[in-house]
């Protein structure tokens, strides 16, 4: 297929082995890339029991087709692997750079075995691999290790683990251009448990185009979106801006979710930050909306840098909101301090909040207070370090909390519950409750994207839907995945492709699809083909014995919020299980994950018969 190298790039940490692994082409039509093809791969690589942290699981870094070509959404890749607080197959998302580098690089991935012997790192510069020794590296911050390995390999990209990473914490991630986290699913210990410190790659090598001047033509119109008035505001707030709005649509996660309301959502929203700590603003390849935030400033006798970025929404509202911390300097350092170690924002800031109820409740010794912003930075200290509490914690937090006998960790399949609050978005709850990969915001719709008039019409989706139900959404709820999943096929940026109303931009996606590799979609193609890679991340999940009977949400959502816009509207744990099971009959799935006959009609004749063995 056009726009595809067609190989992978085979590394053997054990023996040190490099070699090519050739792609089937039956795949790169049925699957295009990212997830997709990575997903498909693992099946071939991995019995499906693997423990997470052992050599026989394969860590993947995967691109699609438009990572390498220029295209304004493209600067992504995706990270896969089982994950250590799963115990399935997941996938990570990442921005930055690297992505467009190992789209020029003769390769359309990296598949990473075995483990190292010693602490090393790959590079793969100008077409050619190469492992070094990393004993040098090791015991380095993410910040420290990039300028090395970038004055070392001049040009290369470079994604690293810190050392919560090497201490094999749960919810350590790999940093990439300092201040973007493949996160959630915990692949920074996976790295770590290879022992492999970081990856460097530099590319030179065209991908292959069906039609290079439509293509250049049409890459061009569609990187005028970036100069809509609604996209430049988007650039000067970021993400960050969604603070204060969903404080006051009531959706604002805050005191461990026991609130949707954040009194001071104010003092840490994106306006506040901007025209406060702000002093640059970073992208990702070919990206002119610049949506990153660079802060600068101080907190107490210690300095947040530039070079670690800044905030987004999910980190303000993790160590802010929920933890009622509303010190935006405290919220930067706790920032940084998980750039350098390699954690993931989210996870440390649910921790956090947990932490603090349960010693409200007389649960730990340990003493954390709301709002004490001191308490954030040295939690994620002590994480990352593995000393005291956080060591327990670094096990997992749904484990730490099931040795207290506490209800009240907010995660679903071991993965920490992203600032999303499904009582205003019950239709994301679906999502929640059913991904593969635990608790996800990028998985599905959110139930805000409905409340226009026609969402989507070439969908099906044509009129405005109730947020606070759950009537209706199932099948809703199945065609935002499948969409969000063959965006994540492409390894797209959900934030330039906007599925929504005016915004929607699939028919343009589309046609850039045909003119780099010459695969023209429908609309229910394009489906189809989020739908049968959204199925082979359910065969992973039940290959690796897992059923439909992990699939719910934590209790405190059967509670209504006391106050605000969202004030009420709790979800029923019955009215749930019945949509849960009107989605699996929609997505034709058993208790087990897709029905043979299911798998034949999404054409993955080659995975019949892989969970009823």
């Amino acid at each position: 297929m056009n726009a595809s190298f067609g190989r992978y790039l085979d590394v053997d940490l054990s023996t040190g082995g490099i070699r090519d692994y050739e792609i089937p082409e039956s795949w790169a039509e049925r699957h295009l890339g990212g997830r997709g093809i990575g997903a498909r791969l693992l099946l071939d690589l991995l019995a499906g029991r693997e423990a997470a942290l052992s050599p026989e699981n394969v860590l993947v870094f995967a691109t699609g087709p438009f990572q390498g070509t220029g295209l304004l959404g493209a600067g992504r890749h995706v990270v896969m692997g089982i994950s250590p607080k799963t115990g399935s197959v997941a996938d990570s998302y990442v921005g930055g750079y690297l992505g467009h580098e190992l789209g020029r690089s003769g390769y359309d991935g990296i598949l990473l075995r075995g483990k190292a012997s010693a602490p090393i790192y790959l590079t793969l510069i100008d077409g050619a691999a190469k492992l070094h020794p990393a004993r040098d590296l090791w015991g380095k911050g993410t910040g420290e290790t990039e300028t090395i390995l970038k004055a070392r390999h001049p040009g290369g990209r470079v994604a690293s683990i810190g050392i919560a990473g090497e201490n094999l914490v749960q919810m350590a991630c790999i940093i990439h251009d300092r201040s973007r986290a493949a996160g959630r699913p915990g692949f920074g210990a996976v790295m770590g448990s290879k022992r492999l410190k970081a990856i460097v790659v530099r590319g030179n090598t065209e991908k292959s185009l069906h039609d290079r001047d439509r293509f250049a033509r049409e890459r061009a119109q569609y990187a005028q979106l970036s100069l809509e008035p609604a996209m430049k505001r988007f650039g000067e707030y970021g993400t960050a801006a969604a603070v204060a709005s969903l404080s006051e649509l009531g959706l604002l996660p805050t005191k461990n979710f026991q609130e949707g309301v954040f009194d001071q959502a104010a003092a840490i929203d994106g306006v506040r930050l901007h025209d406060t700590i702000l002093v640059g603003r970073e992208t990702c390849a070919a990206c002119a909306v610049r949506c990153k935030r660079v802060v600068e400033t101080r907190f107490g006798s210690e300095e947040v840098l530039p070079e670690f970025g800044g905030p987004e929404y999910e980190t303000l509202a993790a160590f802010g909101s929920l933890c009622l911390v509303s010190d935006l300097a405290a919220i930067a350092l706790a920032n940084q301090r998980c750039n350098d170690y390699g954690v993931d924002t989210i996870s440390a800031g649910v921790a956090a909040a947990f932490l603090m109820e349960a010693s409200e409740r007389g649960l730990v010794t340990e003493r954390m207070s709301w709002g004490d912003g001191r308490a954030i930075v040295a939690l994620v200290d002590a994480i990352a370090r593995r000393e005291g509490i956080g060591d327990r914690i670094a096990e997992g937090l749904e484990r730490f909390a099931a040795s207290l006998g506490a209800e009240f960790a907010m995660t679903i399949k071991g993965v920490e519950i992203p600032m999303h609050e499904p009582r205003g978005k019950q239709g994301l709850g679906i999502s929640y409750a059913t991904s593969p990969r635990g608790a996800a915001h990028m998985e599905g719709m959110h139930d805000t994207m409905l409340e226009t008039d026609a969402p989507a019409p070439e969908l099906g989706v044509d009129r405005r839907y109730d947020r606070f139900t759950l009537a209706d959404k199932p099948a809703v709820a199945k065609i935002y995945e499948d969409l969000r999943s063959f965006e994540n096929s492409l390894v797209l940026c959900a934030f330039t492709s906007r599925p929504m109303g005016k915004a929607y931009r699939y028919p343009a996606i589309r046609s850039l699809l045909e003119a780099a590799t010459g695969v023209a979609l429908s609309p229910q193609g394009m489906l189809e083909v989020g739908e049968r890679n959204y199925a082979l991340m359910r065969v992973h999940r039940g290959r690796a014995g897992y059923t439909t009977d992990e699939d719910a949400l934590p209790g405190r959502f059967a509670e209504p919020l006391p106050r605000g816009a969202s004030a009420g509207h709790p979800i029923s744990k019955e009215e749930m299980a019945r949509a849960i099971a009107a989605y699996y009959e929609r997505r034709g799935y058993d208790r087990l994950g897709p029905t043979d006959a299911t798998l034949a009609r999404l054409d993955l004749l080659d995975c019949v018969g892989i969970l009823r063995r």
